[in-house]
């Protein structure tokens, strides 16, 4: 027999991927540019010439044993090296080369991150809804349990009385995710320092560290002139999970890190566990090529501009046809209200308008889609007259 918990993830696929593939299907049947796809995540915008640039370079220069050959299982050390030099110089951080494990993307981080804190079946993670649902697995893959907070749907700020009345002696860590999926929201520094300050106070209060996991795949893609934050200014003992994904238009590449600064309490004994659940899982020597891309492209995104583009023609143009939507500081989606509350009958809807929109109840927030606009930007533009068919459908 197989494991019954792997059976039970492999054979329930996530809402995303589904509504993703039967996009793939559809075009073929009635075209490509009669599907308006905002299911997934999957940047259109081309990766910056400082990519490609570098993977020819290497391909000319480098022996193949340099480009194709096994890193140390954290790292390249002179990529992590880079990595600390971008860091410090941008934030202030304070940090060293061997602070980093170099993974492929933020779900290898997480997963390892959290396999690395976790010590006894049980123990809990508190998360902040709306949140990514693959949070719910890696935790549970890794013995914990789940607390979710649920969300604050005036502002999509971190609702800061629920989390503190959530706290408890089996708290192992809390995870954020800023700017936000699926809501778009950013953290303002004001709620990262209040957050700082209460697990400060409750980590005092139970006797042992609360840490923080900011999962930080968006970190540039923000808007409004908004700062980016450096979390561990505000509460020491947090980790960082970031991933190239989005910033460098490399999703299919799987490359990131896991940061663990200098000044977490229990460092050594933490970024060894990090070693260690890397190893354990499998996760070691993160691609040799695209951690080289990186260091090529420290301080370098695509052209975010175009999101912000999108952002608008979307948000404008939903709202003009009269649906409530949480306005976007960042990332690339776009959290809408369903016209009677239904997010699934919504997103259904949608579907046979071949509209394909994310409806958020697995995302710890029912009565909203998450419409992700990383696409062309014409497409948003032939998508508008069938957002209208789908709101006449509600009158």
């Amino acid at each position: 027999m197989a494991n019954k918990k792997m059976y039970a993830l492999g054979s329930n696929r996530s809402v995303i991927r589904d509504l993703f593939d039967y996009g793939q299907e559809q075009a073929k049947i009635v075209g490509r540019d009669h599907v308006f796809d905002f299911s997934i995540g999957n940047p259109t915008v081309p990766a910056p010439d400082c990519v490609p640039e570098c993977v020819i370079d290497m391909e000319k220069t480098k022996s193949s044993l340099e480009i194709n050959g096994y890193t140390a299982a954290a790292g390249d050390p002179s990529v992590r090296a880079g990595l600390a030099d971008f860091m410090n110089k941008t934030y202030g951080a304070g940090v060293k080369g061997s602070d980093f494990y170099m993974t492929c993307g933020a779900s290898a981080s997480l997963a390892i991150t959290l396999h690395a804190l976790i010590e006894e079946e049980g123990e809990e993670i508190i998360i902040n809804a709306p949140f990514f649902p693959e949070y719910t697995v890696f935790i549970s893959n890794a013995g914990g349990k789940e607390v979710i907070i649920p969300a604050d749907t005036e502002h999509f700020q971190l609702n800061l009385s629920a989390l503190e009345e959530a706290i408890s002696p089996k708290t192992r860590a809390v995870l954020i995710n800023s700017p936000n999926n699926p809501s778009g929201a950013v953290y303002s520094p004001e709620t990262i320092e209040a957050l700082g300050k209460l697990l400060a106070k409750k980590s005092a209060e139970l006797g042992h560290t609360i840490y923080l996991i900011s999962d930080e795949p968006y970190r540039e893609i923000i808007y409004d002139g908004l700062p980016i934050v450096y979390v561990p200014k505000y509460y020491k003992n947090t980790v960082i999970c970031y991933s190239y994904s989005k910033s460098l238009s490399l999703p299919g590449n799987r490359i990131g890190y896991i940061l663990v600064p200098e000044e977490c309490d229990q460092h050594d004994e933490l970024y060894a566990a990090v070693c260690g659940a890397g190893r354990a899982l499998g996760y070691v020597c993160a691609p040799n090529l695209f951690q080289k891309v990186v260091l090529a492209c420290l301080g370098k995104t695509s052209d975010v501009s175009i999101y912000d583009v999108n952002r608008k023609l979307i948000y404008n143009g939903l709202k003009e046809l009269g649906y409530e939507c949480v306005y976007p500081e960042g990332a690339f989606y776009l959290f809408v209200k369903a016209p009677d509350g239904n997010s699934i009958d919504f997103m259904n809807r949608a579907k046979k308008l071949n509209i394909l929109i994310v409806a958020t109840d697995t995302f710890g927030c029912p009565g909203y889609v998450r419409v992700s606009y990383c696409v062309d930007p014409e497409m948003i533009k032939r998508s508008l007259p069938y957002f209208k068919k789908l709101m006449e459908s509600y009158k």
